[in-house]
């Protein structure tokens, strides 16, 4: 038997207890798979062929090398994550002492900012044009709830008429983790969404889906992102996803207020180091606007 067979059997054992008891999505539980069996094939042509032998310096090699192959920061914390798992569930299961895992960390990637659309851009997309079409009364609805109260396409799904309240102006929406949040609803949402509840279908039954099909089932997601995109195409000639409107909400309001915490607690964010990539956003506009107006940033062509 070589040495990466050797490591199988406990590795089968790990798999089986996050199958059954962690509450993983079937996508990270294929991807945990995935890093173990490359990181069991490795340590086995390195001659290792215990877990209980495994040491920092062999995972450092194995990160080292997954990063030379192109594997990002990301892709890298979550393999690390998996390691420390497997390391945890042998430890308890009394086949290893320690986790070699534990002080490691990935390279830092730099990260993405998120795309968003200026003010004038948000206009056009959303200005109305008095059209009486059922369909466009939904969508314009649709969007305008986006960026009015910075909702995720998940969130926007999920509503029921019921979570509502255009007399006090907010809507009650259900976060990640199941967290509930209340948010403001602006103005012209609230003019879309009583243009559209008053030709909306009234469905039988307890649930009532906020934004139904034609045929007064609830919009699924994809519905809803696929509307929108259409919605782009046809007002401001780009592709358009619900984040995008997000990312918009979070931007000009982060510019416009400069209230960080604010932003963090609208946007349903638990780690505010999330929010802060609007901060990035903000100082991109403001080294743009430095760089047009102030006599001493003007390069001579």
């Amino acid at each position: 038997m070589n040495a990466s067979a050797e490591l199988q059997p406990a590795l089968e054992q790990f798999f089986r207890h996050v199958g059954s008891e962690r509450q993983l999505s079937p996508r990270t539980l294929q991807a945990y798979r995935q890093d173990l069996q490359l990181l069991a094939e490795h340590l086995g042509e390195q001659g290792v062929a215990e877990w209980s032998a495994v040491v920092d310096a062999d995972l450092r090699r194995f990160i080292a090398l997954r990063h030379r192959q192109g594997l990002s920061g990301r892709s890298l914390q979550r393999m690390l994550s998996a390691v420390r798992s497997l390391y945890r569930f042998l430890i308890r299961e009394r086949l290893c002492r320690n986790n070699p895992a534990l002080d490691l960390r990935a390279p830092k990637t730099a990260r993405e900012l998120p795309r968003t659309l200026d003010a004038d851009l948000t206009a056009r997309l959303l200005d109305s044009d008095d059209d009486d079409d059922w369909l466009r009364l939904r969508d314009h609805a649709m969007l305008e709830l986006f960026y009015s109260s910075g909702l995720r396409l998940s969130e926007l799904a999920g509503l029921d008429v019921a979570h509502l309240d255009l007399k006090q102006g907010e809507v009650r929406v259900l976060g990640k983790g199941n967290k509930a949040r209340i948010l403001p609803v602006g103005k012209l949402a609230r003019d879309a969404l009583s243009g559209w509840l008053a030709v909306r279908p009234l469905l039988s039954g307890s649930e009532q889906p906020l934004f139904v099909s034609m045929q007064g089932r609830r919009l699924s997601p994809r519905a809803i992102q696929l509307r929108v995109r259409r919605w782009g195409v046809e007002r401001i000639g780009q592709h358009l996803h619900p984040h995008m409107l997000r990312h918009s909400f979070a931007s000009h309001l982060l510019e416009s207020s400069g209230d960080l915490r604010a932003v963090q607690e609208l946007l349903g964010h638990a780690d505010i180091s999330t929010t802060q990539i609007y901060t990035h956003l903000d100082f991109q506009h403001l080294a743009q606007v430095y760089d047009q107006a102030h006599p001493r940033a003007k390069r001579k062509d």
